[in-house]
């Protein structure tokens, strides 16, 4: 006999939300979640870190009424994104993908959010083991299907379900099913975080009430070097802003003519960090009139540790899961996070929502179907968009950002991304005709690297 109906592996958005889910539906769901302290949150919790926004339509992606949320998880609500290239930019008003959300979108305080979703779960009756590390999961399918969990502090749980919602360093994730898959085909290969990861750093700075914009995000694109590499800033509340970047692992300096790149130098020796590239934006931006480090303070009480935070971002297509075997993988393990948007709360919730409602009625073998069906679309554009502008050099970036401008200017059904509204910008039909190609290249699930039928069970 099991312990729990419903053993859940990490207690961020796609394992809060399968813990409500699950435990909604009458299920007996516990969350294990390892913990790490935050200097803004009280007491330990999920890892909380990513720029914290969401876009007008996410909402409706991951299935969450913005009037549920508490007033002090929203922190700015946006009006729209600028996108800024080497010698272009575009001001982005809409999304061009309806919703019922009245602005463009929004920007939250993460640690809060997952607080709150923890809380949700806890008050439908799930359980929550914070502390508390999950070493291994062994699965045992002679007669049906059950996992044993092996946890850090020695103990041992059963489980007739499990969802592993572990994040993008994946740890368990891969060991689970590395052991379902043949020799040649392994999740480790696809997954590993040093090949399928891109890294983030960001810094939460007060600007100067002058420059402080708290209705509009910002995107910096062909200023650094690396596949969907750039800088943001995004507002908070009382002239806080995030400051920060992505960029892929393991990038070699050599690769890259300094020239360039307007965050490169010439005596560069390897790639910058992340506190050096966030510095040399500021001195970019606003170094002629003010002083980085005495106008930008960095401010206490915010963000992981000393107002910083460095983590990762899936930036690999999703993967599938071995249902058959009582297991689905749910958010940044399964790479539905991404980084050319940067990160993807509202994925990870969603595809929670989807693995604890199938699991809790014991139809874990439709959450495959189910994903697809709630988030095929963004994963699919998400996928096309990043082959498209993979490799842009930064006269390519501005070129792409003035025909977006253009198609923009253009567009009067709402829509930004049509082929009527591509015929009016100069090089426009070149770049739709591509990202459809691309898209069609991923149709049918395709985007998926790893499907159920590799799992040998």
């Amino acid at each position: 006999m099991t312990d729990v109906d419903v053993a859940i592996v990490g207690g961020g958005p796609a394992g809060s939300a399968a813990a409500y889910a699950a435990a909604d539906r009458g299920a007996d769901a516990v969350v294990y979640e390892k913990g790490v302290p935050r200097d803004d949150r009280d007491g330990l919790g999920p890892d909380s870190t990513d720029a914290a926004g969401f876009l007008d339509y996410w909402l409706d992606v991951a299935d969450i009424d913005f009037a549920e949320l508490p007033e002090d998880v929203v922190e700015q609500e946006l009006t729209g994104a600028e996108f800024v290239g080497p010698g272009e930019r575009v001001v982005v008003d809409r999304t061009g993908i309806e919703s019922d959300y009245d602005h463009f979108g929004f920007t939250f305080h993460r640690a809060r959010f997952d607080d709150w979703l923890r809380e949700r779960a806890e008050d439908a009756g799930a359980d929550y083991e914070t502390g508390t590390a999950v070493k291994d999961v062994e699965t045992e399918l002679t007669d049906g299907h059950e996992h044993t969990l092996h946890l850090g502090d020695g103990d041992t749980v059963t489980a007739r379900y499990v969802v592993l919602a572990d994040g993008p360093q994946r740890q368990v994730t891969m060991r689970v099913l590395d052991d379902l898959l043949p020799d040649d085909r392994q999740a480790s290969d696809v997954l590993n975080p040093r090949e399928a990861n891109h890294i983030a750093y960001q810094e939460y700075r007060r600007f100067p009430d002058e420059l402080f914009d708290p209705d509009s995000l910002k995107f910096w694109w062909g200023w650094m070097p690396g596949e969907t590499a750039y800088p943001w800033v995004f507002p908070n509340r009382d002239n806080v802003a995030r400051v920060g970047l992505t960029m892929p692992i393991g990038l070699d300096v050599d690769d890259f003519d300094a020239a360039e790149w307007r965050l490169l130098r010439k005596d560069d020796d390897r790639i910058p960090p992340g506190r050096v590239y966030i510095r040399r934006l500021l001195e970019e931006l606003y170094g002629d009139e003010y002083d980085v480090d005495e106008d930008f303070p960095l401010v206490e009480g915010h963000g992981k540790s000393k107002s910083t935070e460095t983590y990762a971002i899936s930036s690999t297509r999703p993967i599938e899961s071995p249902v058959q075997a009582g297991i689905a993988v749910a958010g940044g393990a399964m790479g539905t996070t991404s980084a050319f948007h940067e990160g993807g709360d509202h994925v990870a919730h969603r595809t929670g929502l989807l693995a604890g409602e199938l699991a809790a009625e014991g139809r874990l073998e439709e959450y495959n179907d189910a994903w697809h069906d709630a988030i095929g679309d963004e994963l699919r554009r998400n996928v096309a968009m990043a082959d498209v502008v993979g490799d842009h050099s930064p006269d390519q970036w501005d070129r792409t950002i003035r025909i977006a401008r253009e198609m923009l200017a253009a567009s009067d059904s709402g829509k930004i991304i049509s082929k009527s509204n591509a015929r009016s910008a100069a090089g426009g039909l070149k770049l739709y005709t591509r990202y459809r190609r691309a898209k069609f290249r991923y149709r049918k699930g395709r985007y998926a690297q790893l499907r159920e039928s590799d799992y040998e069970l």
